[in-house]
C-alpha cells in the first residue's frame, strides 16, 4: 500500500508540473502573445507523429517538448504523466487513443504538432491529422523497421501527399539494426531513405551519432546526475582519433552526396561545375538546400536514428523538422487563390467540454480567424458565431484573440460545426470564391441555390464491430442518446442506429478495443453504467447472379390513389453499389422520380435480403417506371426498395466477411503452436519472414476468428509474442461457413 500511494503522489506531482509549465516559454506582455501565436508562415511547422504501436511516438513528442523549453520534467509513458497522452484510458493503457495537438517553439520556428494513435482501431485520428498537416515524422523501432501499422500510416500520407522525415528510434536495443530498418523502408514503404546520420555503437552501448551533413559527433553523457540528454557535445569528425568510424562516416557520405545528386538535378550540375570528385569541400548547406527540395518534392525521405527513451538523438530530429519539412506556405490548396485575404479554414476534430461546450479544432488556409465573430459553415449552410479562440495545447490551452493562416486553431462556441465542414468569413466570401472557380472553369459543387467551393473532408473508414448499448434505466435514455451524440460528432468512425425490429440501440466500432474505449469513456465521462450486448462482425451481402424483377405497387391513403410499376435489373459490379437507369427510363422520367428512385434503391442497399447487412458489388439498372398522376415521391422509393428485394433474392444472396492482415511476430520455438491455432481460425499463411531471433507470421484471417486473440496468443507463447491486425478486404463466405452463420443467427445452433 506504501508503494502504491507513493507511486500515485509522485504521477500527480509529475502532472501538476505539467499543468504549471504549459505557459513557461508565453510572455505576459499581449502585444508580444500575439506575435508569439501569429508567426511568419514561412517560420511554422505542422506536422504529425505517425508509427505503428509501441514505436515511441508519445515519447518522442515528450522530449520535444522538453527540449524545446515547454516542460521542465520529463513525462512517461509507463508513468501515466506525458503531456499529450491526459485521457485516463490513455495513461492506463500506456497507448494513444485520440490524436493531441501541442505548440512549441525551436529556434525560431513555431511547431504546430499532432501526436497521433497507432493502433488501428483509432486510425481515423491519424487520417484527420493527416489531412491538414503540412509535414509527418515516421517513428520506426530500429529492431523492427516497418511494421504492420507503419504501412497503414504511410499510405495515409502518401494520399494526402505529406512529405516525411524518419526517426529510427530504439537504436538502444540490442537488436536494433540500421541497415535492416533501411532496407525494410525501401522494401516495404516503396520509399527512398536518404540517411543522414551514422549511429555511434549498438544497444546499450548505443551514445551517440555523426551527422553526415556536418561531419560532427553528437555525443550524449549519461550518468546520474545529468541524464536528461539537454547538453550534449557537438565535435568536428576531424578531431575524432577513430580511424574505422571516420572511414564508415566517409563513405556514407560520399553515398549520401551521389544519392541527392542522383534525385536533385541543381544539385548535380552545381557538383559538376564546381565540386567535380572533391565531395569533401561539398559545404553542408549546399546539401541540405538539395535534401529540402527532394523531401519537399517526395523523391526521397530524410532518415536520422536516436532513442527518445535515453534522451538521445532528439534535438537532430527538431532541427531536420525545421530545415526539410515545409512551411503551409510550400503546400498552397486550390481554395486559397478562390478566397485570396478571406477566411477559409477545415474543421479536423471535435471534442466536448463539460464547461466550455464543443471544442473545433481548425486549420486556417487562408486569412485570419478572429474570437467574437460570425463565422460561416458551407457544408451546414448555416452562420453561427464563435465565442473564444484559443490555442491547442494537449488538454490545457491558452486564449487569444486572432489567429492568422497556416495555424491550427481551436474555437469555442462553434456547434453546429462537424469534422470535414470548410469554415469562411460569410455567405458572400463563399459567393465570391465559387464565381472565381467558376470563371477558371474548376468544378464546385451546389449547396442549395448558392454554388459554394469546399475543401475535402476526412474520408471516414466503415465499421467492422458491432454491438448493443443498453441504458441502466429507461429513464436514462435520453442521457445515453446524449452522450452518444455527443461522442459521434468527436469519432466519426463510430455509427450508432437503431434496430427497426427489436428498437434497441446499436454501437459499431473499428475493432474490440474501440468500443471498450467507448463504453469506458460513458461511464466515466457521463456517469451511466450502460451494458453491451456480445460483440458481432459487420458482414456485407452481395449477389451471385443477375436478375430481374417487376413490381406494381397501388394504394390508396385518404382519397388519393397511388399507382407505380417499377421493372429493373441487378447484376454484380464492382465494390461499390450502383443505379443507373436505361436509355428509355432515362429520357422520360421527371428529376423527383428519379431521386425517388435512388432513394428507394439506396435505402436496400443499406439492408440485404438475407440476414440485413450493408449490400455492396451490386448495381442496379432501372429498365421502367410508370407512375399515374398524384403518386408520391415515397410510393415510388417504396415500391422500388420491394422490387429490388425481388431481384436480389431471385439472384442468390452471398454473405461477405470481412478479413484482416495479420502479423504475428513470436520466437521460433512457439511457430508451430501459433500456425496451427491460426489453421483453426481459417487462417490463411501468406508468408513467414525472419527478424533478428524471431519469425515474422503474416497472415489473413477472417475477423469473427479473432475475438479475444490477444489472451489466447499470450496463453500459448507464455507472453513472448506480439501481433498487430489491420483489415484488408471483404472476401466471400463459403457456402459451408455461410450455412453455420444462418443457422446460428436464425437461433438453430
Amino acid at each position: 500500500m506504501f508503494w502504491e500511494i507513493s507511486r500515485a503522489v509522485l504521477q500527480y506531482s509529475r502532472r501538476s508540473c505539467c499543468l504549471k509549465r504549459h505557459y513557461s516559454f508565453l510572455p505576459d506582455d499581449v502585444k508580444s502573445l500575439r506575435s508569439v501565436v501569429n508567426p511568419d508562415v514561412s517560420k511554422i511547422r505542422n506536422i504529425g507523429i505517425m508509427a505503428h504501436i509501441d514505436a515511441g511516438k508519445t515519447t518522442t513528442t515528450e522530449r520535444m517538448l522538453y527540449y524545446s523549453g515547454y516542460t521542465r520534467a520529463l513525462g512517461d509513458v509507463d508513468d501515466g504523466d506525458t503531456v499529450t497522452d491526459f485521457m485516463a484510458q490513455e495513461r492506463e493503457r500506456g497507448i494513444t487513443i485520440q490524436s493531441a495537438a501541442v505548440t512549441f517553439d525551436w529556434k525560431g520556428h513555431r511547431i504546430n504538432l499532432i501526436d497521433t494513435p497507432g493502433h488501428v482501431d483509432f486510425t481515423l485520428e491519424v487520417e484527420r491529422a493527416l489531412r491538414v498537416l503540412d509535414g509527418a515524422v515516421a517513428v520506426f523501432d530500429a529492431s523492427a523497421g516497418v511494421e504492420a501499422q507503419t504501412l497503414t500510416v504511410w499510405r495515409q500520407a502518401e494520399k494526402h501527399h505529406v512529405p516525411c522525415v524518419c526517426f529510427l528510434n530504439k537504436m538502444d536495443k540490442p537488436a536494433a539494426n540500421l541497415s535492416f530498418s533501411m532496407e525494410s523502408i525501401r522494401q516495404k514503404l516503396k520509399a527512398n531513405p536518404v540517411l543522414l546520420q551514422i549511429p555511434i555503437g549498438r544497444g546499450k552501448n548505443f551514445s551517440g551519432v555523426v551527422d553526415l551533413l556536418t561531419n560532427q559527433r553528437l555525443t550524449w553523457k549519461m550518468n546520474e546526475r545529468e541524464d536528461d540528454g539537454r547538453v550534449f557535445v557537438a565535435k568536428p569528425l576531424s578531431d575524432v582519433k577513430e580511424p574505422e568510424l571516420v572511414e564508415e562516416v566517409r563513405q556514407a557520405r560520399t553515398a549520401l552526396i551521389e544519392q541527392v545528386a542522383d534525385l536533385d538535378d541543381d544539385f548535380a550540375e552545381l557538383l559538376l561545375t564546381d565540386f567535380g570528385d572533391n565531395f569533401d569541400a561539398v559545404p553542408s548547406i549546399k546539401l541540405q538546400e538539395a535534401l529540402r527540395r527532394i523531401t519537399l518534392a517526395r523523391k526521397g525521405v530524410p532518415v536520422l536514428c536516436g532513442s527518445s527513451l535515453r534522451n538521445k538523438g532528439v534535438q537532430p530530429l527538431l532541427d531536420a523538422i525545421t530545415a526539410f519539412l515545409p512551411a503551409p506556405d510550400e503546400r498552397p490548396h486550390d481554395l486559397v487563390r478562390w478566397y485570396k485575404d478571406d477566411l477559409c479554414a477545415l474543421a479536423f476534430k471535435v471534442l466536448h467540454d463539460k464547461q466550455r461546450g464543443p471544442l473545433v479544432f481548425l486549420r486556417i488556409y487562408s486569412g485570419t480567424l478572429k474570437a467574437q465573430t460570425a463565422l460561416h459553415n458551407i457544408n451546414r449552410n448555416s452562420t453561427e458565431r464563435m465565442s473564444r479562440l484559443l490555442v491547442p495545447f494537449a488538454d490545457q490551452h491558452v486564449e487569444i484573440t486572432s489567429m492568422t493562416a497556416g495555424n491550427i486553431a481551436l474555437t469555442v462556441g462553434l456547434k453546429q460545426t462537424v469534422t470535414g465542414d470548410t469554415i469562411v468569413s460569410s455567405k458572400a466570401s463563399a459567393a465570391a470564391a465559387a464565381r472565381q472557380a467558376h470563371k477558371e472553369g474548376k468544378t464546385s459543387k451546389g449547396h442549395g441555390q448558392q454554388t459554394s467551393v469546399v475543401l475535402s473532408g476526412v474520408e471516414v473508414p466503415d465499421p467492422v464491430f458491432f454491438c448493443t448499448i443498453e441504458p441502466p434505466t429507461m429513464a436514462k435514455q435520453a442521457d445515453l442518446e446524449n452522450a452518444l451524440n455527443n461522442l459521434q460528432r468527436e469519432d466519426p468512425s463510430l455509427k450508432v442506429r437503431l434496430d427497426p425490429d427489436s428498437g434497441q440501440t446499436i454501437l459499431c466500432g473499428m475493432g474490440e478495443l474501440h468500443i471498450e474505449i467507448i463504453h469506458d469513456r460513458i461511464q466515466r465521462e457521463y456517469g451511466i453504467e450502460t451494458h453491451l450486448g456480445p460483440l458481432q462482425v459487420a458482414y456485407r451481402e452481395t449477389i451471385l447472379h443477375e436478375a430481374s424483377a417487376s413490381d406494381t405497387l397501388d394504394r390508396t391513403i385518404g382519397e388519393r390513389r397511388h399507382v407505380v410499376t417499377v421493372e429493373l435489373l441487378v447484376q454484380p459490379g464492382e465494390d461499390l453499389s450502383q443505379v443507373a437507369f436505361a436509355e428509355e427510363a432515362a429520357g422520360t422520367l421527371s428529376d423527383s422520380v428519379k431521386e425517388a428512385v435512388e432513394n428507394g434503391a439506396h435505402s436496400l442497399y443499406l439492408q440485404g435480403p438475407l440476414l440485413g447487412y450493408p449490400v455492396q458489388g451490386v448495381s442496379t439498372l432501372i429498365q421502367s417506371v410508370n407512375t399515374e398522376p398524384g403518386t408520391s415521391p415515397a410510393m415510388v422509393s417504396a415500391c422500388v426498395s420491394r422490387c429490388m428485394l425481388k431481384a436480389l433474392r431471385l439472384a442468390g444472396g452471398q454473405l461477405m466477411e470481412p478479413v484482416m492482415s495479420l502479423e504475428v511476430t513470436v520466437e521460433e520455438e512457439y511457430l508451430g503452436t501459433v500456425l496451427g491455432d491460426l489453421a483453426q481460425r481459417r487462417g490463411t499463411v501468406r508468408d513467414i519472414q525472419s527478424r533478428h531471433d524471431n519469425k515474422v507470421l503474416l497472415a489473413s484471417v477472417p475477423l469473427a476468428e479473432t475475438r479475444g486473440y490477444s489472451t489466447i496468443l499470450r496463453t500459448l507463447t507464455s507472453g513472448k509474442a506480439t501481433f498487430s491486425l489491420e483489415l484488408d478486404t471483404y472476401e466471400a463466405m463459403s457456402t459451408q461457413d455461410q450455412n453455420v452463420l444462418l443457422k446460428r443467427t436464425a437461433g438453430l445452433l
